[in-house]
């Protein structure tokens, strides 16, 4: 992916309002995955990586699943370069993502 491209997202108008703070807590998942992968806690970042693919779709954002479902294979291969790459695909696409109604 282009870093400088934004990635459009529309989403349903009837849970834009839950928009804002469902993105906030992406990145402080990524915060939660950093300390979790300094301390080697696999468990808990394949759980985060289980709700992310969980609820990703659900609010319109299908990559947010699909990290998600990376993330949560990677925690449990305890595979810290696929976690980090997670991580930092989930960043890049929070600070990429731009939303519009529909």
């Amino acid at each position: 992916m282009d870093e400088k491209e934004k990635i459009v997202v529309k989403v349903d108008p009837e849970i834009a309002d839950l928009i804002p703070g469902f993105l906030n807590n992406r990145r402080k998942d990524i915060e939660n995955m950093e300390s979790c992968l300094k301390v080697k806690n696999f468990e808990q970042i394949e759980r985060l990586g289980h709700s992310m693919k969980g609820s990703g779709a659900g609010y319109g954002f299908a990559e947010i699943s699909e990290i998600g479902r990376f993330i949560e294979i990677a925690g449990k291969e305890k595979d810290i370069e696929k976690i980090k790459k997670g991580i930092e695909d989930l960043r890049d696409y929070l600070d990429r993502v731009e939303i519009v109604g529909e």
